[in-house]
């Protein structure tokens, strides 16, 4: 007789076996495949799966997102003018390097006053200044933290990120903000490129060109700050993990620029990638677990909070007044 057990951990509100816990979890990837899900719904489902059942397979779920992010963010190129992107880029330079030195200063600051572990501290303000998961992922291995201190940092911008994806197209309307000015503020002020895309294709097609550009470029700058970390952290045989996936969203847009023949088919790949973007943020809602919640911690949540406040207070100014 089979006794093997297939009952889901007690951290689970509903301990549900484990053939019903995929079948619930599947059910939910399927709907949110739906044309009439939005994506702050899509989350919000993903964290219900994390608190009621569980994701059955938790230990793909980053590789699952990190791959499907970047072939969502590639796809998305297919439905970009290079013209105007490259417009939205210059445009977003100058918010882009102030708010990266900024938030790296005032986040050393920060978890030093509330006595941060350094390499938690410096994750989370890597994180916040540039491009959430994707710095995290990418300067953890160059400042040689441990798994602990990747845990803290993922948890507390993927906590801030859940609340952005629904705070931040409802500030955008009380402001009365332009689709370039959410573009810009959505780039600058939201972690990881999931909500930020999530967001912005919320308020408008021409924020969501306007925002992913912008959020990619600055994502190039994971390079030069670990090239710093190395530095700081005197790490200098680590290797850097390098964002290649941009180049590919380059291409795709140059593609659909240029190509007419590309340009008819652009429409599919975009969708796709919409789709993608849709899975890739219910994959994050199902990876944030009672578990990831509290191992994040008070103090680095203060921390997280704070530079996530003050850069969207201050990017809000900046666009208001200067764009």
């Amino acid at each position: 007789m089979n006794t093997q057990q297939t009952v889901v951990p007690s951290d689970f509100i509903l301990p549900v076996g484990q053939n019903v816990q995929k079948i619930i979890f599947i059910t939910c990837i399927a709907f949110c495949l739906t044309p009439w899900v939005s994506p702050a719904l899509t989350l919000l489902a993903g964290i219900g799966v994390a608190q009621l059942t569980g994701h059955p397979y938790i230990a793909l779920n980053h590789k699952a997102t990190h791959w499907l992010l970047q072939l969502s963010v590639i796809g998305l190129g297919f439905g970009m003018n290079a013209h105007s992107a490259l417009q939205a880029g210059k445009q977003g330079f100058l918010f882009t390097v102030v708010s990266i030195c900024s938030t790296l200063t005032f986040g050393y600051f920060l978890g030093r006053w509330l006595k941060v572990d350094a390499k938690s501290s410096y994750l989370i303000s890597a994180g916040t200044a540039i491009c959430g998961g994707s710095a995290i992922a990418a300067i953890s291995p160059v400042i040689q933290a441990e798994e602990k201190q990747i845990s803290v940092a993922l948890g507390c911008v993927f906590i801030l990120n859940a609340v952005a994806l629904f705070l931040f197209p409802v500030a955008g309307h009380y402001f009365n903000l332009s689709q370039t000015q959410f573009g810009l503020w959505c780039a600058i002020a939201i972690h990881d490129t999931s909500s930020v895309v999530g967001a912005a294709g919320k308020y408008g097609n021409q924020a969501l060109e306007i925002a992913t550009t912008v959020k990619l470029a600055r994502a190039l700058w994971i390079i030069p700050v670990a090239l710093i970390s190395t530095a700081l952290f005197k790490s200098p045989s680590a290797k850097i993990k390098i964002p290649y996936f941009i180049g590919w969203f380059v291409l795709a847009m140059v593609a659909n620029t240029y190509l007419p023949a590309v340009k008819m088919v652009s429409p599919v790949f975009v969708a796709g990638a919409k789709a993608g973007l849709t899975l890739t943020l219910f994959l994050i809602g199902a990876g944030l677990s009672r578990r990831v919640l509290a191992a994040v911690g008070v103090k680095p949540l203060l921390q997280g909070v704070a530079l996530w406040v003050a850069i969207s207070v201050a990017a809000l100014y900046a666009v208001l007044h200067w764009v």
